[in-house]
C-alpha cells in the first residue's frame, strides 16, 4: 500500500463543545493528557501516512501549538489556514494544494473530533476495487436518536444520508474516508461549502455508485460534547492509566475531585470538590466550591449563553 497524504479537518468552531471551545480549538483540547489531534497525528504516522495538512480557523495557535511541524514525532505537518472557515468541501478544496503537490490525486480526509482504530490499509483497497471517487468508513450506527445515518445498499455504495432519529437502519460515519482529488478540484477556492450535505448528494445524482461504504469493525471515541469529551476522557484514563490533570495545574491537598479532567493552569483551592467536570485553562476554583457535572472556565468578560451561568469568577455549564 502506497500511503497517502491526510488532510485532518481542525479548522470547526465546536460549537457542541462549548463552553469548552471558547479556550482552545476543539483539536486541542487534551483527552487524558495529550491534544486530540495529537493523537490523531500519531495514530496516522504509526500507519505511514506521514505527510499531514491540519486546516485552521477558530483559536488556531492552540493546535500549532500543539503540533508544531510534527518533527517531534516523525511526521511532516503542514497548515491550511482558512478566513473564513469553508467548510467540510471548501476546506479540502483549499488544502488541495498542498495535497496534490507530490504528484498524487488521492487523499485521506479524517475528521479531526473523533478517534477510531479504522483499518486503512482495508479501507484503501476498498477504495481501489469499487472505483469510487469517494470511499467512508462506517460502522452499524450505534445511537441512531444521537447521530445522523449513511444509507447503504446491498453491493455497498452509499445511497443517501438520514438526519438523527431517522426510523431506518443505517449506518455511521466515523470520520475517515479515502476521496479522489478531483472530487474537490471544480470547486470555487475561498468559498465555504459542504460536503454531505451539498456536494456529495449532488454527486450521487450525477454517478449511483460515487460514494463506496467501507463496513468493518472500529472503535468510535466521540469528542463532540463536553460530556462526550468527559466519556471519552475517563475511558482511556482506565485503559492507559490517569492523566486527567495537568502538571501545570495547583491542587490543594485538601481539595477533592473525582472523575474529573483538570487542564492547564488551573488552580484548586482547599476544601473544593469536583465531580464529574471539566476543568479549562486558567480557571480559579475557589475554596469550598462545590461542583458537579459541569464545564467550567474563567469568565473573562463572556455573557452566559443559554444553560450557562456566571459565579466566583467562572463560567459554568452542566453537562
Amino acid at each position: 500500500m502506497t500511503a497517502l497524504p491526510a488532510l485532518i479537518l481542525t479548522a470547526g468552531l465546536g460549537t457542541r463543545l462549548r463552553p469548552l471551545s471558547y479556550v482552545r480549538a476543539k483539536g486541542a483540547v487534551p483527552v487524558n493528557g495529550e491534544p486530540l489531534a495529537l493523537r490523531v497525528s500519531r495514530w496516522l504516522g504509526a500507519q505511514g501516512f506521514s505527510d499531514q495538512v491540519f486546516n485552521l480557523h477558530h483559536h488556531p495557535a492552540t493546535i500549532a501549538a500543539a503540533l508544531g511541524d510534527g518533527t517531534a514525532h516523525g511526521v511532516r505537518i503542514r497548515y491550511s489556514w482558512e478566513q473564513p472557515i469553508l467548510g467540510s468541501a471548501g476546506g479540502p478544496r483549499h488544502a488541495l494544494p498542498l495535497l496534490v503537490d507530490g504528484g498524487g490525486e488521492r487523499f485521506l480526509i479524517v475528521n479531526g473530533d473523533t478517534l477510531t482504530d479504522v483499518d486503512l490499509a482495508a479501507l484503501i483497497r476498498r477504495h481501489e476495487e469499487s472505483r469510487a471517487l469517494i470511499t467512508m468508513a462506517l460502522v452499524p450506527n450505534p445511537a441512531p436518536e444521537k447521530y445522523g445515518g449513511v444509507l447503504v445498499t446491498p453491493d455497498g455504495f452509499v445511497a443517501g444520508f438520514t438526519k438523527a432519529g431517522a426510523a431506518v437502519d443505517t449506518y455511521h460515519f466515523v470520520g475517515v474516508q479515502v476521496t479522489e482529488a478531483r472530487v474537490f478540484a471544480p470547486l470555487p477556492d475561498g468559498v465555504p461549502h459542504e460536503s454531505v450535505n451539498a456536494l456529495y448528494p449532488e454527486l450521487m445524482r450525477q454517478t449511483p455508485r460515487a460514494i463506496a461504504a467501507f463496513v468493518g469493525p472500529a472503535a468510535f471515541r466521540d469528542i463532540g460534547t463536553p460530556a462526550d469529551y468527559l466519556a471519552t476522557c475517563l475511558d482511556l484514563a482506565r485503559e492507559e492509566g490517569d492523566r486527567l490533570r495537568s502538571p501545570r495545574a495547583r491542587i490543594a491537598a485538601s481539595a477533592v475531585l473525582e472523575r474529573t479532567a483538570v487542564w492547564d493552569d488551573v488552580i484548586v483551592a482547599s476544601g473544593a470538590h469536583l465531580s464529574d467536570c471539566v476543568v479549562a485553562d486558567g480557571a480559579h476554583i475557589g475554596e469550598g466550591l462545590a461542583y458537579t457535572r459541569c464545564a467550567i472556565i474563567p469568565a473573562g468578560s463572556r455573557r452566559p449563553d443559554r444553560e450557562e451561568r456566571i459565579e466566583h469568577g467562572l463560567l459554568v455549564r452542566p453537562l
